[in-house]
């Protein structure tokens, strides 16, 4: 199974329109502007067709930072091999 983390974060840049540059790694639910509720579902939508998976309403609502993002898809790649 490939590294989820680089493309999720290419996800990342590009569902909220981020700078290359800036610290994905550490981005928090609302740390900056783009990443508004809106902004949350733009991600969601743009995670679920890039990794191919379906995320439930409690893993939308938990998806509070990169990082469990991480652990999110992780483990939904793994349940879904």
């Amino acid at each position: 199974m490939a590294e989820v983390a680089p493309k999720l974060r290419e996800v990342f840049v590009e569902a909220l329109d981020l700078d290359r540059d800036v610290d994905v790694e550490n981005l928090k639910y609302r740390d900056i502007e783009a990443w508004d509720s809106v902004g949350h579902m733009a991600l969601v939508a743009a995670i679920e067709d890039e990794f191919d998976i379906e995320l439930d309403t409690d893993q939308v609502i938990d998806m509070s930072s990169f990082k469990v993002a991480v652990d999110l898809v992780t483990g939904l790649q793994t349940k879904n091999a």
